[in-house]
């Protein structure tokens, strides 16, 4: 990234904090800050439990016990231990805090529409567009990708709805047994299982294996469709390609299905050919290689 890059987003946050009046003490007119009414939005009328709260705003978990503390004495949340879990605790709105959150979203609304206000329409296509652009990325920039064991709960949930999905999509479902990838393969020195994860949720995974001869194999590709469009599968390939090369790898190989439309999409498009098959992987209609 260059120094331009840099002050540019500065600049960015700078005009967005100014122009939806975070700088204010009373957000929205509510006669709190931006972090009280934040948690009260995310809490919900749902409710939600304190680690997964925090984890999803990305709060310091004494910053968030004070805020909740402030809106417990306020009446506005109540804090309690769940029912299914004593070791979990949870918080909810009061129906007091929901009638102040609904006050919230009222004026809210009526901000985004004055900032729409002053523009024409074609103004305000664009400045949606941008802002749909702006919160993607945004999104893509918090997710973190490390490596994982794969008896991780993460790594288990991953690799348990990526089968779930094959055996959906697949003509005829999809059974792994067929041709096991075995955790050992997924495991330093054999090989290794990256984990993507966003506010603390696991949205994504991949794995490699290396093979003699300077070969990695790449397996259990896989993208939470709840965060497809950002980005990740090509930063999951990217960031396995390093690994491989890390360990010597100078040929790279995986396989892919007629339905995984969008994988090909992304294997062609990240340099690699199709090639005559070089393995008996029986779920597999295109092999793919690449020389790095």
């Amino acid at each position: 990234m260059t120094v331009s890059m840099v002050q540019q987003v500065r600049r960015f946050n700078r005009t967005v904090t100014q122009r939806i009046g975070v700088l204010n003490d009373n957000f929205l007119a509510s006669d709190r800050p931006l972090g009280q009414n934040r948690l009260m939005w995310e809490i919900g009328a749902d409710g939600g439990d304190i680690r997964t709260l925090r984890a999803r705003l990305d709060l310091d978990s004494g910053y968030l016990s004070r805020l909740l503390r402030t809106l417990e004495n306020d009446g506005l949340v109540v804090v309690q231990q769940s029912p299914a879990d004593g070791r979990v605790r949870t918080a909810r709105l009061t129906e007091a805090g929901r009638r102040e959150v609904e006050i919230l979203d009222r004026r809210s609304d009526e901000a985004a529409e004055a900032i729409l206000q002053p523009l024409n329409e074609r103004q305000r296509d664009r400045l949606v567009a941008a802002m749909a652009e702006v919160d993607r990325l945004l999104i893509a920039s918090t997710v973190e990708v490390s490596e994982c064991d794969p008896n991780d709960p993460d790594a288990r949930f991953c690799l348990d709805t990526y089968f779930a999905e094959l055996a959906e999509r697949f003509a005829g479902g999809f059974d792994p047994s067929r041709k096991p990838f075995s955790d050992h393969e997924m495991t330093p020195p054999s090989g290794l299982l990256l984990v993507a994860r966003l506010h603390g949720d696991p949205v994504g995974c991949g794995a490699v294996t290396f093979l003699p001869g300077g070969v990695a194999y790449f397996k259990r590709m896989w993208v939470a469709g709840t965060v497809r469009g950002i980005g990740l599968g090509r930063r999951l390939l990217t960031e396995l390609e390093a690994r491989a090369r890390a360990n010597g790898a100078h040929r790279l190989q995986l396989e892919t299905r007629n339905e995984l439309r969008e994988a090909i999409a992304l294997y062609l498009s990240s340099g690699y050919r199709e090639v005559p098959p070089f393995n008996d992987e029986p779920y597999a209609d295109h092999w793919f290689e690449k020389t790095i």
